[in-house]
């Protein structure tokens, strides 16, 4: 099993990264800030305009770390690519399911299965672990139709369908998700789903978070030979990662919607994390950023035990192990794709 290494944040948008032997370098006012050896690092994310030296995109590329560049808001701009890997019969295979519908329904529909299940898991617990807090018969209401949902997408035989499965329960499930923010009422609300400009506290912090996830997907993808870009749920649109976007489906609501609501339950974040601009949009500041990835890369590193593969690794490695049971299905060597479904 690959073993997870670490990821590093540069959130100044004044900073500089170079190469020096095999260590990278921060740089800020012509002045080395920070180094950090090349051979601890799966990934480079940094903020800002700054950029980086040739020299370490050379480096990223040669040894497979990813090296992604983000607006200071958190949009993805974009990521230097290396040496494919893998080998062209997986990306062919790849590329001719994406042209055939009948066949891409297969895997996106085991996707959303997988995403409603979790977000009907996420909504369960809640009721479990504090059933003094939250609106039980509302949420239980949302469950017993994510249950319905699920029981439509067996018989589903196209993508169009699958996508209006998929929003409606979506839809639904956020319709209920500010029953689990249980601290800070006053300062963290989610009333609905909003983005391109989130407009609260909570939007902003999800958008940024599946942001970081589709990246770490993405990585992960090109990692084992697959195009990130060529998906089977997500519509081929240039620039976009569809296939990272297809794989984050099931992740969404045990990977980033729990991460997110931790932050908040525990009082991680604040309000004083965040501004609002005059359009009303909402965004992090620095200080803000910098508690999501820090707290980000200490949950990577939890023990869970996967529910198909039944070992053990940690949160950091399911994109990865996903993508390595996704190329197993697009090879032929099981039936159908192992989808994530965490209990």
């Amino acid at each position: 099993m690959r073993k997870l290494l670490n990821t590093l944040y540069v959130i100044s948008p004044d900073r500089y990264l170079a190469l020096e032997g095999e260590n990278v370098l921060v740089r800020e006012n012509n002045k080395t800030v920070a180094r950090f050896p090349l051979h601890n690092l799966e990934g480079i994310v940094t903020f800002g305009y700054s950029g980086a030296s040739p020299a370490l995109m050379g480096a990223c590329a040669k040894h497979g770390i990813s090296l992604c560049f983000m607006s200071q808001n958190g949009r993805f701009l974009a990521s230097v690519v290396g040496e494919i890997k893998g080998n062209v019969v997986l990306r062919k295979q790849q590329y001719r399911i994406s042209d055939n519908e009948e066949q891409s329904v297969m895997i996106a529909r085991n996707m959303i299965i997988g995403k409603i299940y979790n977000s009907k898991w996420v909504l369960e617990r809640s009721t479990r672990d504090h059933p003094l807090q939250v609106d039980i018969g509302k949420i239980k209401k949302v469950t017993m139709n994510l249950d319905g949902h699920l029981k439509k997408l067996i018989n589903v035989n196209s993508l169009e369908e699958v996508r209006g499965i998929e929003g409606n329960a979506a839809s639904q499930y956020f319709s209920v998700i500010d029953y689990l923010i249980l601290k800070n009422k006053e300062d963290f609300f989610l009333i609905e789903r909003n983005r391109r400009p989130p407009l609260d506290n909570v939007n902003a912090m999800l958008s940024f978070v599946y942001t970081i996830l589709a990246n770490e997907c993405a990585a992960a993808l090109s990692s084992i030979g697959l195009d990130p870009y060529v998906g089977f749920l997500h519509q081929d649109r240039p620039g976009r990662v569809s296939l990272a976007l297809d794989l984050m489906e099931e992740l969404r609501s045990v990977f980033a919607d729990r991460f997110v609501l931790s932050l908040i339950n525990k009082k991680i974040v604040k309000a004083a994390d965040f501004t609002k601009k005059e359009n009303n949009a909402v965004l992090m500041t620095d200080e803000g950023r910098k508690k999501i990835l820090n707290a980000w890369q200490i949950r990577k590193k939890e023990v869970i035990k996967h529910p198909f593969l039944e070992e053990k690794i940690e949160w950091g490695l399911v994109p990865y192990v996903q993508s390595l049971l996704l190329a197993r299905y697009l090879r032929g060597d099981v039936d159908e794709y192992p989808v994530f479904m965490w209990k």
